[in-house]
């Protein structure tokens, strides 16, 4: 083994890194820090410590148990790829939404109208392109995996409304999904669907309604163009030179 726990024959093809030096190694970076996190290691191993032998158990099984749940609700509504031969997933499952672009519809609008049922989107076009990866962990009581089905199933049925026609394949509460408040309080609404159908499109919705901070952007340009957020360096010019007129020190 080498001194970093890895075979001789291997090391040379070990990434290296722009910044700090990685002796021995020319190859480029593959994450933006050279030696990873830390804390990784000690995070599990007081997980597993925690939990013991039987509780990582139960834990296992209740995590197969409840994605098991889910695909059995969702299986008539969305395609579930890489099942085993007797039909059941693992701790995880991949729903199928590929066929909807058809209709226009695509995986990100999927995703982004499920923050209108107040969800945080699973795992969007890994590791399939154009699929959810669903991970209800052992965590979820069945209240919430209920919840989460109803929100899924009643997407499929908007996504049924564009499909048949019924609904435009641009102008729908898809693809302008999510929806903020200060989108549905606007005085002229020109929209096709009602304001109601944007933001409770579920009973249980109102009893707890999460309102989005911002509606659609275009991810992609985002993920492509780097956009600085900071403040230009020409406002901390000319607080410097309004420092130095008042005779003041730094306001930091």
């Amino acid at each position: 083994m080498g001194p970093i726990g890895v075979v001789a024959d291997l090391i040379p093809y070990l990434p290296g890194h722009a910044v700090v030096p990685v002796e021995g190694r020319n190859h480029g970076a593959v994450s933006a820090a050279p030696y990873g996190s830390a804390s990784i290691l000690p995070i599990s191993y007081a997980y597993i410590s925690m939990m013991g032998g039987d509780g990582i158990t139960r834990a296992t099984e209740l995590a197969i148990l409840n994605a098991n749940y889910i695909k059995a609700r969702l299986e008539e509504h969305y395609p579930v790829l890489y099942t085993g031969h007797q039909g059941r997933c693992a701790h995880e499952m991949i729903l199928d939404c590929r066929h909807f672009k058809k209709a226009g519809i695509e995986v990100e609008d999927i995703a982004k109208r499920l923050m209108d049922y107040g969800f945080h989107a699973p795992t969007v076009s890994f590791p399939v392109a154009g699929t959810l990866m669903v991970e209800p962990t052992e965590s979820e009581s069945k209240q919430e995996l209920d919840r989460f089905c109803e929100a899924m199933i009643s997407i499929r049925k908007e996504i049924a409304e564009v499909e048949a026609g019924r609904a435009d394949q641009k102008e729908n509460v898809l693809k302008h999904a999510p929806h903020t408040a200060a989108v549905v309080l606007t005085e002229a609404w020109t929209r096709p669907y009602t304001r109601e159908q944007a933001v409770y499109p579920l009973p249980y919705v109102r009893l707890a309604k999460f309102w989005p901070s911002v509606s659609r952007i275009d991810s992609a340009y985002g993920d492509r163009n780097l956009i600085c957020s900071c403040t230009p360096m020409e406002e901390y010019a000319d607080e410097a030179e309004q420092l130095v007129a008042t005779d003041k020190g730094p306001s930091y």
